[in-house]
């Protein structure tokens, strides 16, 4: 019988969806060392090899945008409003192409974090499908634009996407997504980082009781004149390159060589908006964390609240922020006594959802009902 060949499609719109899905990846990878991966994505196959460490095929393209940013807080309304009235006049000839193109990758399953246009060319084709992500751009579309009079087409569209796939595994923390049929829920997903603070402090030749601050606002930018900040005694910042900046204080993060996630297993703190990768991977590793608001993002609040829950935190506004004042919000966060480090439970947790399917197609799942991931139990 032939391997189980799965389908993936990671959205670009940020890295979080790529921090959601490669754990999960890797970790099906262990579990079935047979399964052949290919993943369709914007990001280029580099980036996608820093996170998934199991074998892919890489097919460049992307199904959906999320949403047109002004920067990685502010959501561009007007663009984003045009691209998804594009992106659904001509809905139905986009789904049969999709099915045609999925048809032609034969996968035993479809997923997608979280693009939705994947789910329905599977669901014409016949292909099992699953959603995996904190929210939906269905949720968000209707946030955004439910009392626009033409959208309600748009949002059925979307919404029927996503609640025609076999499940919706909805991560820890995430949206409420009561409108959707077969939610389940999992734990949260995050890797885990190495704490390499002694090589950080020889490669910058710095003390080391010195305070490491990485910024870092994922893959949507929102540079900051730390040029222009106030001097810091006893704190470093590590700043993207991209930034072009010159500070006595600050440092970047390219120049350090080292993996993001081993960065956040070793810095003091991280300052960042509110975003599923950022924030799980902070609290799974211990790492303290001031966040910055993000402009009308309605997944953030149940973001917060799970932060607030599950590891040091605090709010800084932009205004603090741009003037770089910082250091007795930060001071404040470190005396903050640190609660029970939350277990990342979520990558074994839709692992073992999605064996359901793949298993069935190596032949290791004798006895059990083809598909259905409750014949696992």
């Amino acid at each position: 019988m032939a391997g189980a060949h799965l389908f993936v499609d990671i959205s670009a719109h940020g890295f979080g969806h790529l921090a959601q899905a490669a754990p999960v990846l890797n970790t099906l990878s262990k579990r079935l060392p047979s399964l052949r991966i290919s993943v369709r994505s914007g990001l280029p196959a580099e980036r996608l090899a820093t996170r998934i460490s199991a074998g892919f095929v890489h097919i460049a393209g992307t199904t959906d945008f999320g949403y047109v940013m002004h920067d990685a807080t502010r959501v561009d309304l007007a663009a984003s409003a045009r691209a998804y009235r594009e992106q659904h006049a001509d809905w139905d000839a986009r789904v049969e192409r999709e099915a045609r193109f999925l048809g032609a990758q034969r996968p035993t399953l479809v997923l997608t974090d979280v693009a939705y246009l994947p789910l329905a060319g599977a669901q014409r084709a016949g292909i099992p499908s699953v959603a995996m992500c904190s929210l939906n751009w269905a949720e968000l579309f209707a946030h955004f634009y439910g009392r626009e009079s033409w959208a309600p087409v748009i949002h059925r569209q979307m919404h029927a996407a996503y609640d025609g796939a076999e499940r919706f595994l909805r991560l820890t923390p995430g949206m409420a997504m009561a409108d959707l049929t077969k939610v389940q829920e999992v734990g949260p997903v995050a890797a885990l980082g190495t704490d390499r603070r002694s090589e950080i402090a020889g490669r910058l030749g710095s003390a080391r009781d010195e305070r490491l601050v990485l910024v870092a606002f994922g893959g949507i930018d929102k540079p900051l004149p730390v040029a222009d900040w106030p001097a810091a005694p006893g704190i470093r910042w590590l700043i993207p390159e991209a930034w072009k900046i010159r500070h006595a204080r600050a440092s970047t993060i390219e120049g350090l060589q080292l993996s993001m996630l081993d960065l956040l297993g070793s810095v003091d703190a991280v300052i960042a908006k509110p975003g599923y990768g950022t924030f799980a991977e902070a609290a799974c590793n211990g790492t303290p964390l001031l966040y910055l608001r993000r402009e009308n993002w309605p997944e953030q609040d149940c973001l917060i609240d799970w932060l607030q829950r599950n590891d040091r935190c605090a709010e800084i506004g932009e205004e603090d922020l741009y003037a770089g004042r910082l250091v007795a919000a930060l001071d404040r966060l470190w005396r903050q006594a640190p609660p029970p480090v939350p277990h990342p439970s979520g990558a074994i947790e839709a692992a073992e959802t999605l064996l359901g399917w793949l298993e069935s197609a190596t032949g290791s799942a004798r006895g059990r009902v083809a598909g259905d991931p409750e014949a696992r139990r």
